[in-house]
């Protein structure tokens, strides 16, 4: 072959390989962009990318429309009847409550009753970026941007006034999860405050993040390479959100970093803010239900604690979320296997179970046992626990919306050698893939419509104890938040470290 024609054929293939690779790499870059980065304009909220398809065509169940509706004077009235022990001053004064760094929540509560039948709402947990509008049906079929407005108007709206003085530029939605539920707010977001949002993934390892701070001022870089200022920013980071946003920031974020420390993210701190407030709360008739909690426990001691429990127990790791890093010991099996593990953090929480009235921990104040759903045409019953989503307002803090989880297999009288506890006991439905991203088992979820909420076996009074558990579990994590905050409003970190003094957590926190 000719020497020349040879030559511009293997220069024709290196030309194409070359050409491939370029587009390969900007077509990469692009999509990479626009994975990360979105700029959602007013009117373009389309109901149907932001709930789970069988909570769109649900119908709402009256007994919920009803609750949502009851307003503070008529659930402080039937609250204070069914508990005449109740200061019923106090509880109008703590409905009344306007938090300061804490200001939406969701809590995650069990039915539960005694031996003796006494049933009680018990928290689990209080979340400072809860799940639950995709979850909840509409109140009004008129409304189509449902309780996702009501959180923007009513919150969100509110905690921005007067910031333009001394803070200027855009808004933002900033999401390491949930993109559902999290682009809801975005379009919500512009719709009620009339301009552009910017919204943006902000991954817990991201190598090349789009978001950073100058001057304590959020800067997010756009669609064209540009930093653009941040006023205020929406949150929705579950994943250690105090390793890549600060704890000192003028740009205002909801909820702001202090809210996960101080409970919101940190069970280990919520458990205390729980115990503190508790014991200011002990002479007018009120309580946080909690299990018995055991904090500060490093990893050598927990069997010791499992056994004083009855060989039943709960083993968090405090910092973790989604139903990551819960462990459900109901046998020697179960406890050896956690024992085997290994963990970036050096203290854990130990917590009474809550199991079948057959096997449950000892505790106390006595056991504590699941009331379940209403059986099912194979008479089995399943535990589920509920989600009340509040925030606050300049009422007080009301309830925005509420759903239910239940486990995947049935609670059974009798625990089998071998048996897998969590299956029976662990509701979350979050699921972590492989590859790092997050999916959801909406199989196992409960709306509150006609069809589901029949199978909780609640009532209208359970769910007035939920909001009441929920309410005073998020002013006791705000209490604490302000507590670790001085009159400059820098963070007490001497305070936080005789709270929480975990070493591993301490040097993931970004504080300016």
């Amino acid at each position: 072959m000719n020497k020349k024609v040879l030559f511009a054929f293997y220069y024709c293939l290196f030309m194409r390989y070359t050409l491939d690779q370029f587009y390969n790499k900007s077509t990469f870059k692009i999509k990479l962009k626009l994975e990360k980065i979105k700029v959602v304009h007013p009117d373009q909220f389309e109901a149907e990318n932001h709930w789970y398809p069988k909570a769109l065509n649900a119908t709402i169940h009256p007994m919920i429309n009803f609750f949502l509706n009851l307003g503070q004077d008529r659930i402080l009235t039937r609250y204070c009847h069914l508990h005449p022990t109740v200061d019923g001053e106090k509880l109008k004064e703590i409905l009344s409550y306007k938090s300061k760094y804490f200001l939406w929540g969701g809590a995650d509560l069990l039915n539960v009753t005694s031996a003796t039948g006494k049933r009680q709402m018990v928290v689990i947990e209080n979340n400072s970026c809860p799940s639950g509008q995709k979850s909840m049906p509409l109140m009004d079929d008129n409304k189509e941007q449902g309780s996702y407005r009501l959180m923007v108007e009513r919150t969100f709206k509110p905690y921005l006034k007067n910031l333009r003085k001394s803070v200027k530029g855009g808004l933002a939605v900033i999401y390491d999860k949930n993109p559902m539920e999290v682009s809801g707010y975005a379009e919500v977001i512009a719709d009620v405050m009339k301009e552009p949002v910017y919204y943006i993934s902000l991954p817990k390892d991201d190598p090349n993040p789009r978001v950073t701070f100058k001057e304590s001022v959020m800067q997010i870089l756009d669609e064209h390479d540009e930093w653009i200022p941040i006023r205020a920013a929406f949150r929705y980071l579950t994943q250690k959100p105090w390793n890549r946003l600060p704890l000192h920031s003028k740009t205002r974020i909801l909820n702001p970093i202090v809210a996960c420390l101080a409970g919101g993210r940190n069970k280990m701190v919520a458990a205390k803010a729980y115990d503190v407030f508790n014991a200011e709360l002990e002479g007018f008739g009120l309580k946080i239900n909690i299990p018995e909690t055991i904090w500060d426990v490093r990893k050598n001691e927990i069997p010791l604690w499992v056994k004083k429990m009855g060989g039943h127990a709960v083993i968090k790791v405090p910092y973790s979320n989604a139903g990551q890093g819960v462990y459900t010991i109901v046998s020697e099996e179960e406890l050896d296997d956690f024992m085997d593990l290994e963990f970036d953090y050096d203290l854990f929480i130990v917590q009474s179970l809550i199991g079948n009235a057959n096997w449950t921990s000892n505790t106390a104040s006595g056991k504590l046992y699941h009331v379940g759903t209403i059986p099912n045409q194979k008479n089995q019953t399943f535990v589920a626990d509920i989600r009340m989503m509040v925030s606050s307002t300049e009422e007080g803090i009301r309830p925005l919306c509420t759903y239910a989880r239940r486990a995947e297999k049935p609670l059974v009288n009798t625990i089998k050698q071998g048996a897998d506890s969590w299956s029976m006991l662990g509701t979350n439905l979050s699921i972590k893939n492989p590859d790092g991203s997050w999916g959801s088992d909406t199989n196992r979820l409960m709306l509150m419509d006609r069809r589901d909420f029949n199978k909780l076996g609640i009532g209208l009074d359970d769910l007035i104890e939920a909001y009441i558990q929920t309410v005073l579990s998020m002013v006791a994590i705000d209490k604490m938040a302000k507590m670790l905050m001085n009159k400059q409003g820098k963070f007490r970190m001497r305070l936080f470290r005789s709270l929480n003094n975990d070493q591993s957590l301490l040097n993931e926190i970004m504080v300016d």
